[in-house]
């Protein structure tokens, strides 16, 4: 009787437990971004409209202000207009390293031929023969090449269960072993503490052992 309990209970708990987890994620998401609703002249709100507050309307007006954005930073007239806010934003000391370090983030990020986070690589991290997952972020670090005389590659290691932080290394790049595991997979493995691992076929009886393979340029 008390092993069906448990069994159910687990079955249970598989169920919620995601669910009530990615409901949380979403709420805090949409509570967030709620707050651009702000930026609509009070009579524009669907309070004063409807006569009661729509939960998300904030995350419908935070993408008609980015996509019009676009449009804007898009034309000659509108990159104007952003280079001049860039150009008073780099006369403020403190804000300038912000800005510029974010920006540089986003657009090799949201860049097609950007390295950053394309890769999952296997480095020996935190001492040799011990393994961890790690992203490849940038290649070509030229000042360590350089005094190292090693081609090196920038590497993050997250940390779990939250792989928003982490640690920036920078590894020979014939010490790293890309494997074919996506980012996507690789977030999973990091956010379960390794009990989610993606699929990998059973080697064939008598095929030779997988060589490491070296991350590209």
């Amino acid at each position: 009787m008390l092993v069906h309990f448990r069994r159910y209970l687990i079955a249970g708990l598989l169920v919620w437990v995601p669910l009530i987890v990615t409901g949380l994620i979403i709420k805090f998401l949409v509570d967030m971004l709620d707050f651009t609703i702000l930026l609509l002249p009070p009579s524009w709100r669907p309070e004063a409209i409807l006569g009661f507050s729509v939960p998300g309307t904030g995350v419908l007006v935070a993408i008609v202000i980015v996509f019009l954005t676009g449009i804007v930073a898009a034309n000659i007239a509108g990159r104007k207009l952003v280079d001049l806010g860039e150009a008073m934003v780099d006369r403020i000391p403190l804000v300038r390293s912000i800005y510029s370090a974010v920006k540089q983030v986003m657009q090799s990020l949201f860049n097609n031929g950007g390295q950053s986070f394309r890769r999952v690589l296997m480095v020996q991290y935190p001492r040799e023969g011990l393994w961890t997952l790690g992203f490849q972020t940038g290649v070509g670090v030229g000042e360590v090449q350089q005094r190292t005389d090693r081609d090196v590659i920038t590497v993050f290691i997250p940390t779990t269960p939250n792989p928003t932080s982490g640690f920036v290394i920078m590894v020979p790049r014939g010490d790293a072993i890309e494997l074919d595991m996506s980012v996507e997979d690789g977030l999973k493995f990091v956010m379960s503490l390794g009990v989610v691992a993606p699929e990998w076929p059973a080697p064939v009886r008598g095929q030779a052992e997988l060589a490491p393979r070296v991350p590209k340029t």
